[in-house]
This record gives structure tokens, C-alpha cells and sequence, in this order.
């Protein structure tokens, strides 16, 4: 990708999954990467796998829901590397209790906002004023296919990550004129260390049957599209919704 080498980016839930698989492309196409993790710990060892092959990157502790926590590790940023361009927001969870309307529990929702809605929130006020020092820059949130697909079975992790389009909208809009992009990956069925928990050989099967493509979806696919939109090769990507998905969804 153009345009990745010395810049400097942060990665929120970075140490698993789509976060991890992000964190190492981002280092391998020359960015600088501050990790964060609630498990601070999987942050720290992702940033030592990242150095022992090379690349350049720290990994500390984040908690996401709090403003404090998304301060600290743009500060890292700055004070380590020298400033920010590209933050990507990749926190999500909050799914255990969630159900239809009439049966989900407030408290369910409540938490569900926090780690879906509150946390991005709290990354682009933590991150947008220092990526605008930097003359711009990218802001890139991870939502979900099911923003968009309509689940009879669950209302608040929707709800809560439909959120973040108006979010990235409103960010590209207002801040666009001073180089800021922001826009949003929905990825669909992705094989990510806690997907594999819990999914049978069963629900996989049925998963790869209702697709129009040979496979699903791996880490490094997401990855790939974050890159992308990190880069200078998305310099005119701005307030878009991508589904990343294997066709599961096919939207304008």
C-alpha cells in the first residue's frame, strides 16, 4: 500500500483476531502501531511478535468504554512515535443476554452501547484532534454485517454497531475539510480465535453454504480492506460503509 511507511496508527482490540491480523499487516507495510487491549497482555505479545519479525510496534493495556484509556494510548502514540495518523477502532462485544425486544434486559443494552457505541465515541475524541496536528489522517471503525441484516434473534448488538455509521459519517463530514477520512468496515462471517469457540463444524458448513464464495472469511481479510483505508491509496474513501463478507450481503 502507498503512503503506510513512518506513518503511525493505533490499533484498539488488537490482540486477537481481526485486530492482530491488522496490527501485523499495518507493520509489514512499514506503519508504526500502537496496540491496545483490554488483555493488555495479547497486546504486548502481538507487539513482540511484530519486533522479532522487523516491524515496529508497542502494545499496552485499553479499556475502550473509558476516555481516560483511549487518552493514554494516543499519548502513547504521540510521546513514542512522534504523532498520529490513523486510528482504527476495533472494539466490539457485549452479546451475552442478547436477545429479541421484548426480552433483552436494559442492562444487556447498557453494556452493548458501551463496548459497541460509547468506545469509538471516546477513540475519535482521544484520537481526532492529533491526527488533524498531523495535516490528516484516517479514522476507521470496525462494525458488523449485522448492522444491516436484520437478526429476529438479537436487537442490541445491532443497534449498537448501526451507531457507528452515523459516527463515522458525521466525523468525514465535519472534518473532511482538514483531511480527515473516516469510514467503516461491516465484516461478515470472519474464522477469528473466538468465533471458533463457539461455532460447530455444522454452523461453519451452513455458514460457507450461504455465501457465494469458496471460503470463509479469514482475519487477514479484514486487514487487507483496514490497510487499504489506512493508506494513501484510500485517499478518497471517506464516510463509506464497506461490507467485507464474501458477497453475504450485497448492498450499494
Amino acid at each position: 500500500m502507498k503512503g503506510l511507511k513512518g506513518k503511525v496508527g493505533i490499533v484498539a482490540g488488537g490482540g486477537r483476531g481481526i485486530g492482530a491480523a491488522t496490527a501485523r499487516r499495518l507493520a509489514a507495510e512499514g506503519a508504526h502501531v500502537v496496540i491496545g487491549d483490554l488483555q493488555g497482555d495479547w497486546a504486548r505479545e502481538v507487539a513482540e511478535d511484530i519486533r522479532s519479525t522487523g516491524g515496529i510496534a508497542t502494545g499496552i493495556d485499553l479499556d475502550g468504554t473509558s476516555a481516560e484509556s483511549q487518552a493514554a494510548i494516543v499519548a502513547c502514540a504521540v510521546e513514542t512515535y512522534g504523532g498520529l495518523d490513523f486510528y482504527h477502532s476495533n472494539l466490539a462485544g457485549g452479546t451475552n443476554g442478547d436477545v429479541d425486544i421484548l426480552d433483552c434486559p436494559v442492562e444487556v443494552l447498557d453494556a452493548s452501547f458501551a463496548i459497541n457505541t460509547k468506545s469509538h465515541f471516546l477513540a475519535s475524541q482521544a484520537a481526532l484532534p492529533k491526527i488533524i496536528e498531523r495535516g490528516g489522517g484516517a479514522m476507521i471503525y470496525t462494525s458488523s454485517g449485522a448492522a444491516a441484516g436484520g437478526a429476529a434473534w438479537q436487537v442490541a448488538y445491532p443497534m449498537t454497531k448501526n451507531a457507528i455509521h452515523a459516527l463515522a459519517r458525521h466525523v468525514a463530514s465535519r472534518f473532511g475539510k482538514q483531511g480527515v477520512r473516516a469510514n467503516v468496515i461491516c465484516p461478515g462471517l470472519v474464522l477469528t480465535e473466538a468465533v471458533k469457540q463457539y461455532l460447530t463444524d455444522e454452523y461453519v458448513e451452513r455458514g460457507l453454504k450461504g455465501i457465494p464464495h469458496t471460503r470463509l472469511g479469514q482475519p487477514e481479510d479484514i486487514a487487507a480492506a483496514v490497510t487499504f483505508l489506512a493508506s494513501d491509496d484510500g485517499a478518497w474513501v471517506n464516510g463509506q460503509v464497506w461490507h467485507v463478507n464474501g458477497g453475504a450481503q450485497m448492498r450499494d
